[in-house]
């Protein structure tokens, strides 16, 4: 198998680096997990919609394509972090399981739950979880650390909206 750049071999374990399928188990992890909130989402459109909203809500639509993009750089980051040929991959996937966890609890709590205060604590500790997995996913591979990156940014307007939607519907 080709080798990508940055592939590092100076700390080799003797195994081969993970594979292309390490990666397709990583994308159906991460949609699953997709497909397991898109299930949790599916009989709220109209009480989302019913919601007060800000001005600066995305329309619903844009939502799916975002997080379809998201998923599959959250896979493809962990996958490179993976394929490093180094022991102590445990730290960094434990991290990368926790934000995955989290974002997969969120839904059922925003939508199926209407829990919109607990939501919102469930996002923030996403949002520390996916710092912590940027920062040990950078000291091991910085570009899926970089792949990360939108899908902060996402998550932290996803909070902000989270908030703004818990406020606004008291």
């Amino acid at each position: 198998m080709a080798e990508l750049p940055g592939d590092d071999h100076r700390e080799s374990t003797g195994r081969p680096p993970a594979g292309w399928p390490t990666l397709l188990l990583l994308l159906a992890v991460c949609y699953a997990v997709a497909a397991a909130g898109g299930l949790a989402a599916a009989d709220a459109g109209q009480t989302y919609k019913a919601l007060t909203k800000p001005a600066w809500a995305p329309p619903e639509w844009l939502f799916g394509p975002v997080w379809t993009v998201l998923y599959g750089t959250i896979a493809v980051a962990a996958w490179l972090v993976l394929r490093r040929r180094t022991n102590g991959h445990a730290v960094p996937m434990a991290w990368w399981s926790l934000q995955l966890a989290l974002n997969l609890a969120w839904t059922p709590l925003f939508f199926a739950s209407d829990a919109y205060g607990l939501a919102f604590a469930d996002i923030c500790l996403l949002l520390v979880a996916l710092a912590a997995t940027v920062v040990v996913f950078g000291r091991r591979r910085p570009v899926a650390a970089v792949l990360l990156l939108p899908y902060t940014a996402w998550v932290t307007f996803a909070a902000a909206l989270n908030l703004s939607i818990w406020l606004l519907n008291r």
